[in-house]
């Protein structure tokens, strides 16, 4: 009997996963909710409406999939699970991992997982204070889900204690920013390494490079992400060992240890120092934009492995095959994200984007038969190519083919990964 699959989340994450869920075999109908204007069989359900998803999931015989993170802090998978509804993600107090960063540094300290030095403050003068008696550059987290944009990277005491005064006394972040982590900044090359795990042992993904800035050359403020490429020669072989054995493995097996099984993506945001891997935060989640050159690459069915997370089987499956392209994906937002924008501007050019690119929608919706910007990151082209190279030039030829009246997007995607070469 065919499974039918409902994906919850309306970004482009969650376009990419029932894209690819769509072309299993063993596939009936992928529903999306709420979806995007690119998605089909949208589903008008809120990704906060726990109960309404599960009567979908119940009545439609679906085997669920969670993209964001919001859902699973709230306890989606749990909820599921009680009533006997199979769905893919982890549990709530696994998802603490991103839900709290407090908690996760915590976790790190006492399983000694390699992180950056670090403290909690829920005082802005006795943070003011603590950074003052540094010698050295700090990063300001808020504890809570901020949707990427809770982190600020500082290069002075200033800089840090503006930081601290926009989580905790402005309340920027609303609740979210009640704590704070005041972190040991650590330079180096910035990689995403993501997993897929039963609980028991974890998969890795293809790995892949994020961009999180919004301006060229890594300037300006944080963002949800502008653009991913994969493969990164960032992570070499050696390095992807370190990570999986001194990170991902270790991650895994200290939850198991501290009850709780971890089933889902495990995505470790990495800092590579003189060759060794930190954890600068968890996600409990694919990442996006990481997922849609990820998903481009895939020559598997994932589908299957879906399944085999939700039944602990993972160790039965074979490793997942790639295909040997590069693949590159370029965010198209609307100009002034991440702060104010304009909405709802008609999109033209989707039917002149050739085979080796497709479009994933994010902040889209479909208005009589059109597509119109519906949110800050709107699109995430994503093209293949024999090599790096050709994979950004064939991403930012589509690009030049989308157009919409305040359309932005960064110049130099994957350009860090040629440097490689």
């Amino acid at each position: 009997m065919l499974a039918n699959i409902l994906v919850v989340g309306s970004g482009g994450r969650e376009h990419a996963l029932s894209w690819k869920l769509s072309q299993s075999s063993k596939v009936e109908t992928v529903f999306t909710s709420p979806g995007n204007g690119g998605t089909e069989n949208n589903v008008p359900i809120d990704v906060t409406n726990l109960d309404e998803l599960a009567d979908f999931a119940q009545k439609n015989n679906c085997f669920t999939v969670v993209g964001p993170e919001v859902p699973l802090a709230a306890g989606i998978v749990d909820k599921f699970n009680k009533l006997n509804l199979k769905i893919f993600g982890p549990s709530q107090m696994a998802a603490q991992l991103e839900s709290s960063k407090i908690w996760a540094k915590n976790f790190m300290k006492r399983n000694d997982i390699p992180t950056a030095r670090f403290e909690i403050f829920d005082d802005a003068q006795k943070a003011e204070d603590y950074v003052n008696s540094l010698e050295y550059n700090v990063v300001v987290k808020a504890d809570g889900l901020a949707a990427g944009k809770g982190v600020i990277v500082c290069n002075s005491n200033n800089e840090a204690i503006s930081a601290i005064q926009t989580i905790l006394v402005k309340k920027t972040f609303g609740d979210a920013g009640n704590r704070i982590i005041v972190e040991e900044r650590l330079d180096g090359i910035e990689a995403s390494y993501i997993a897929l795990s039963d609980g028991e042992i974890a998969i890795p993904m293809a790995s892949s490079q994020d961009h999180k800035r919004i301006f060229d050359n890594d300037d300006g403020p944080n963002t949800g992400g502008m653009g991913a490429y994969s493969p990164t020669p960032v992570i070499d072989d050696v390095l992807a060992e370190k990570i999986q054995k001194k990170i991902i493995d270790k991650t895994i097996r200290s939850m198991k240890n501290e009850g709780i099984v971890f089933k889902g993506f495990l995505y470790a945001g990495i800092m590579i120092r003189d060759n060794e891997p930190y954890v600068l935060e968890y996600n409990v989640r694919m990442g996006d934009p990481e997922c849609q050159p990820i998903v481009m690459r895939m020559d598997f069915d994932l589908y299957d492995y879906f399944v085999a997370s939700v039944e602990g089987k993972l160790s039965s499956m074979p490793l997942p095959s790639w295909k040997n392209q590069y693949a590159v994906c370029v965010v198209l937002a609307s100009d002034g994200y991440p702060e104010s924008y304009v909405k709802g501007e008609e999109i033209s050019g989707f039917d002149s984007i050739s085979n080796q690119a497709y479009v994933f929608h994010a902040g889209t919706k479909k208005i009589d038969g059109k597509i119109v910007s519906d949110g800050g990151r709107v699109l995430g082209v994503t093209a293949l190519g024999e090599s790096l190279e050709i994979a950004i030039n064939n991403v930012y030829d589509a690009t030049e083919k989308i157009t919409w009246a305040h359309k932005y997007c960064r110049k130099d995607i994957g350009k860090k990964g040629l440097a490689y070469f």
